[in-house]
């Protein structure tokens, strides 16, 4: 007895089911081998569609790096060769202005070298969740600060070891902040402070920008927000922002371990 494997009344196989006796199966039996088939097909649809979405998931994480490469470090890069490029001549005409040229230039190739180092990390899986915390708070820090060279401060009371997937909700919601901030607060400092109490982990990231109305931007969707609360809920921490037009904002994002998490 054969029934097809189908989907979507294409025929991509056959379950074939034998028997010594002639005429054993009966049409009960060819309902239970279409059912058999049924499941199969579905199950080979889900594989693939599983594989399409690594894929895209792939494609998508490498479209973020390269986007990052462009808005980042080629900036940096491009304004440090202007830069070098008339220091000669700055030089012989104001030194004094050439010395104000020569600090941007190390400014930018330091926001530079942070940057790479902040992709570099995320090329590695286990980057982010081998590196201590504030050790990648102060990587994301110095990069922000030369990219627009304001004073970024980065405050860790102490070590704080976290659950993987905890980690790179924390990470990911402060790179996510660093870049709203450099594109549209216009602020000229930024604190990030890391601190652990008892079974509670907090992160604030506060900046003294324009600031905007933090509730209707939440009820509109908007999606850097809608993003950064999604992978915090998602790692079961709690996001919240609070922010004023201007008058700043503060983001803080807290994650308290559970009885389970500490039994283990």
């Amino acid at each position: 007895m054969w029934v097809p494997v189908a989907v979507k009344n294409r025929v991509i196989g056959s379950v074939g089911v034998a028997h010594v006796e002639r005429d054993y199966f009966t049409a009960h039996h060819a309902d239970l081998a279409l059912t058999v088939a049924n499941q199969a097909a579905i199950t080979l649809v889900n594989a693939e569609l599983y594989e399409h979405a690594q894929a895209l998931a792939a494609l998508q994480e490498r479209q973020r790096l390269a986007q990052n490469l462009h808005d980042a470090v080629n900036q940096s890069l491009f304004s440090a060769g202007l830069i070098a490029e008339v220091l000669p001549r700055l030089w012989d005409r104001d030194q004094d202005e050439a010395r104000k040229s020569l600090d941007d230039l190390r400014r930018l190739t330091r926001a530079a070298q942070a940057e790479m180092r902040a992709l570099l990390a995320e090329l590695r899986p286990s980057a982010i969740t081998d590196t201590d915390l504030g050790d990648l708070l102060h990587l994301l820090g110095n990069a922000l600060s030369g990219r627009i060279n304001i004073p970024v401060a980065v405050t860790v009371e102490k070590e704080v070891i976290l659950p993987a997937e905890v980690q790179v909700a924390f990470y990911r919601v402060c790179q996510e902040a660093l870049n709203n901030i450099a594109k549209h607060a216009k602020a000229s400092r930024v604190d990030i402070d890391l601190k652990h109490e008892g079974t509670t982990t907090e992160m604030r990231i506060r900046d003294d920008g324009r600031g905007f109305d933090s509730e209707q931007k939440f009820s509109s969707g908007h999606y850097g927000l809608s993003m950064m609360r999604e992978r915090a809920e998602a790692a079961g921490a709690l996001l919240s922002v609070t922010s004023q037009p201007g008058h700043g904002t503060e983001l803080t994002i807290r994650w308290a371990k559970t009885l389970s998490e500490e039994a283990l």
